[in-house]
């Protein structure tokens, strides 16, 4: 756990803190400040400057980092943690300090785990559009919600239906309890994957496609979905996308990918067999599924070429 709050010998007496779990990104940090009342005096008390606070959340994000990456630390204490109003050279000074570590007696499995698994950042991977333009195929993040929001407002009817099998409204579609339950998602459970393009003049970032993988329920099988931006379809970012997610199965022990689809949705039916999917059509839906054990997937040969090179060598 990462408890905020007031500081000082005083700090029982107060008792004005807030609690949240590791990972924390800037977005949770600043929401874990505001539940506290010293955040109200870090925003400037009578007329004052006010605190570096993206100094202070970038401090709890690399704190909740550091616990993570170093699961042998059982308690760290910074108090006080000196913050200083203004732009100053040194906004934050850690006035006192201390790090307490877990007996390490046996194999380190023994050691706690988080109790939210930490961004995968290890299904990062770069890509390029068949026209060169480069992209980032990256899982979800909180402070994705404004990008999908946008992503949704270009999206023309045809796209929704054969996503969502119905005409589902903008405003459901981006409302913020909804995009909040997407974004803040469980990497454990579910696991969305985005096409991130970036701006390279003006450094905005878009959101061209979104691909999911759901677990089932008692079962160790998961069913993916995809939905790629009217004006990046063509591009290869169906198969590129569905491909990342069927390796990340792979990676996480899931046996089959399952999906549905619709019998007039030929390009995705394309993608699946284009991948190794078998497909039984259907008056209603086109059932797709691919056991993950036995699938050969894009990049498999090159992998297995590089790794008998690198055992011989």
């Amino acid at each position: 756990m990462i408890l905020f709050g007031s500081g000082g010998t005083l700090v029982e007496v107060y008792r004005d803190s807030a609690v949240g779990l590791p990972p924390l990104n800037t977005t949770l940090a600043r929401r874990l400040m505001e539940q506290t009342r010293v955040y109200g005096a870090l925003q400037g008390v009578r007329g004052g400057p006010p605190a570096d606070l993206q100094e202070l959340e970038r401090l709890l994000v690399r704190l909740s980092q550091l616990v993570l990456e170093q699961p042998a630390i059982r308690e760290i204490d910074i108090n006080p943690l000196l913050v200083t109003p203004g732009n100053g050279e040194r906004p934050l000074v850690a006035l006192d300090a201390r790090i307490l570590l877990q007996p390490v007696t046996g194999a380190s499995c023994h050691l706690p785990r988080p109790a939210i698994r930490p961004y995968p950042s290890q299904y990062i991977r770069p890509w390029r559009l068949r026209d060169g333009t480069a992209v980032t195929i990256r899982p979800i993040r909180p402070e994705d919600e404004p990008l999908l929001v946008a992503f949704h407002r270009s999206l023309s009817e045809e796209s929704v239906y054969t996503r969502y099998f119905h005409i589902t409204s903008l405003d459901h579609r981006i409302a913020h309890e909804r995009l909040v339950r997407i974004c803040f998602t469980d990497y454990e459970r579910e696991l969305a994957l985005v096409v991130d393009r970036r701006d390279p003049l003006g450094g905005e970032h878009r959101i061209l496609a979104v691909g999911r993988l759901s677990r089932l329920h008692e079962r160790n099988d998961a069913e993916f979905s995809l939905l790629i931006g009217d004006a990046f379809q063509h591009q290869g970012l169906g198969t590129a996308l569905l491909g990342q997610l069927l390796r990340i199965g792979r990676d996480e022990g899931i046996d089959r990918v399952l999906a549905e689809i619709l019998p007039g949705n030929g390009a995705m039916q394309r993608v699946c067999r284009k991948l190794g999917f078998s497909l039984q059509p259907g008056d209603e839906v086109v059932e797709a599924w691919i056991d993950l054990a036995t699938a050969v997937l894009p990049g498999d040969q090159a992998a297995s070429d590089q790794a008998a090179s690198s055992a011989s060598t």
